[in-house]
């Protein structure tokens, strides 16, 4: 299904934030590819907040976000970050459809897909996703399996990344034969990293994932197309 393989590999990370230079810089050396969820509308290091343990997050300056950010997927993560289902139809296609103009224009690339904001979405803001030209929506739902997805509006992950049961997964993975497709999506916020110091967990995750010989590693347009 993936270049003839049967399993494949995919991460969705959200808002454009600092932590996002050293993630990419594990994806990379990894030989990974991951999916960056950005809000075109507050993309600016104005927009920032401090957790109680003193730890920033900051949103980065698009300044730089193209060669931070090549070769792997930009998508849709809405305008400004609201409860898309907290409004009515005109201002989450404004939302979704600004957002999506905004990033095809600065990033010179075609955008498909989405994750919604805080993971909330109804039959209205999934109709509204399809108006404005978009063919998936990630949710913050987790499957813990590794089964390809009937509705790509409600497009779970396989897990979070601050996931127990995260090495398991990513051993019962690599182990996995098949003859079906089987599909193992991965998805968070850089900065939780540094909130759970967990950099040196995920990067042992991803010495398990990654170097497989029978596992695509692709962004979520890479694995989710042929679905379309």
């Amino acid at each position: 299904m993936w270049n003839n393989k049967m399993k494949a590999f995919t991460l969705s990370y959200d808002d454009g934030i600092t932590q996002d230079i050293r993630f990419v810089e594990l994806l990379n050396r990894y030989g990974l590819k991951c999916t960056f969820n950005l809000n075109s509308g507050i993309q600016t290091k104005a927009n920032f907040w401090t957790n109680k343990e003193g730890i920033t997050v900051s949103r980065m300056n698009m300044g730089g976000l193209k060669e931070l950010y090549a070769g792997h997927e930009i998508a849709v993560h809405s305008l400004t970050h609201p409860d898309l289902t907290k409004f009515d139809e005109e201002t989450v296609y404004n939302e979704l459809s600004r957002d999506k103009a905004n990033l095809e224009s600065f990033f010179g690339t075609e955008v498909t897909g989405m994750a919604y904001p805080y993971g909330t979405h109804d039959e209205k803001v999934r109709a509204t996703v399809k108006k404005a030209g978009l063919h998936y929506a990630r949710t913050v739902h987790s499957t813990n399996a590794f089964d390809l997805p009937g509705d790509l509006l409600q497009l779970p992950a396989t897990c979070h990344h601050s996931a127990e049961n995260l090495m398991e997964l990513a051993k019962q993975f690599v182990a996995l034969e098949t003859d079906t497709p089987q599909l193992f999506y991965v998805w968070g916020h850089s900065y939780e990293f540094d909130f759970d110091n967990s950099w040196e967990r995920i990067e042992e995750f991803f010495r398990i994932i990654s170097a497989r010989e029978d596992i695509f590693y692709g962004t979520n347009y890479e694995v989710l197309s042929p679905l379309f």
